[in-house]
């Protein structure tokens, strides 16, 4: 087992946020010392049990306060030291204003939109600060599931009770509150996690997808994915498999591969031998209904969740999220598009 100081010693001499993101991964990661201690509780009898486990936990959380701390001194000295290298002469001649162009990920939330809608569905929006019961106990999520550590959500008060929503998800739980059955919605919005490289970022951009009837079963879920995939990707024809898994809110789960193939370095959809995977769904699980006050015995239905921001990589060929949210105007005018040139089914979504 480590040493808790010498750990902390270590983390308060890093440079560099490559470094502690490094140290991060090595001491909180799936395969981390912490971990592996975690696992071995099972071996332990009750009494023994709790103290290691009360231990384990102490230990877990002061690591990761040292990590958070040293990470937002990194960021304070990278902006102090871009702010030094980066001054604005005022007295230079000003720069002819450029037109504007709609974000990508803009782009990509009217583009679903648009192949929803022409389905019968129609879009819901909820706070981005939500409570732990909408985000989390709701949506049937066991009090020990990983999602709900600090390391993972951002928790907005000591008692974690008010959070920022970890998926768009909540949103199915108050639309079925404040109506009654059917429903059929997409949600579109922010989401954020404790996680950030090339392609993960603490705020992105996901949506959720919500058909609550009578007598809906897997084939119209898969029905639907494959006349969605059709539309955003623009392709005739497509290979789509269902994978099992498993996510706390559906019953059963599966996660959704596509076909795909590369030609002169570009991704073929629709085709060939490779797969990739887009998003996950399931039939929405029993507890979730009776919790959003919904009779399980009249209505089921089915879920998907997706990353618009990585469908927006995938479609436009862009190799890092982190453009995504750097506001540069060059990327954007490379990868932007005309205000005028609004998606839709009939004209072409991104013409």
């Amino acid at each position: 087992m480590f040493d808790l100081r010498e750990l902390i010693q270590k983390v308060s001499q890093v440079k560099d946020k490559l470094e502690l993101q490094n140290i991060k991964s090595q001491f909180l990661g799936k395969n981390s010392q912490i971990n592996q201690e975690f696992k071995k509780l099972g071996s332990l009898n009750e009494k023994d049990r709790k103290i290691r486990a009360s231990s384990l936990n102490n230990e877990k959380q002061k690591i990761t306060e040292a990590i958070n701390n040293k990470f937002k001194e990194l960021e304070n000295l990278e902006i102090n030291q871009k702010l030094q290298k980066n001054k604005v002469d005022v007295t230079l001649p000003g720069r002819e204003r450029p037109n504007g162009k709609i974000h990508p990920v803009s782009q990509v939330i009217d583009e679903i939109s648009s192949i929803f809608s022409e389905i019968g569905f129609s879009v819901a929006e909820g706070p981005d600060v939500e409570s732990e019961y909408n985000n989390f106990t709701a949506l049937n999520t066991p009090e020990d599931h990983p999602a709900r550590d600090m390391h993972d959500t951002f928790y907005l008060d000591k008692n974690k009770k008010i959070l920022l929503r970890t998926h768009t998800s909540p949103v199915q739980i108050r639309t079925m509150l404040s109506g009654k059955a059917p429903f059929k919605i997409i949600v579109p919005g922010r989401t954020y996690r404790c996680d950030s490289d090339q392609t993960h970022a603490p705020m992105f951009h996901q949506l959720e997808g919500l058909h609550i009837d009578k007598d809906l079963t897997m084939g119209h879920l898969k029905g639907c994915l494959d006349y969605f995939v059709k539309e955003f990707f623009e392709v005739n024809k497509i290979k789509m498999r269902f994978r099992p898994s498993h996510f706390p809110f559906t019953e059963p789960s599966a996660e959704v591969d596509i076909g795909y193939r590369l030609e002169n370095g570009r991704i073929i959809f629709g085709e060939g031998d490779k797969w990739l995977e887009i998003l996950g769904c399931g039939m929405v699980h029993p507890n979730v209904l009776k919790n959003a006050k919904v009779d399980p015995k009249k209505f089921q239905g089915y879920a998907f969740g997706m990353g618009i921001d990585r469908l927006a990589m995938l479609k436009y060929g862009i190799n890092d999220l982190r453009s995504f949210f750097e506001a540069d105007f060059r990327w954007l005018n490379y990868f932007g598009f005309d205000p005028l040139d609004v998606p839709t089914n009939y004209r072409g979504l991104s013409r």
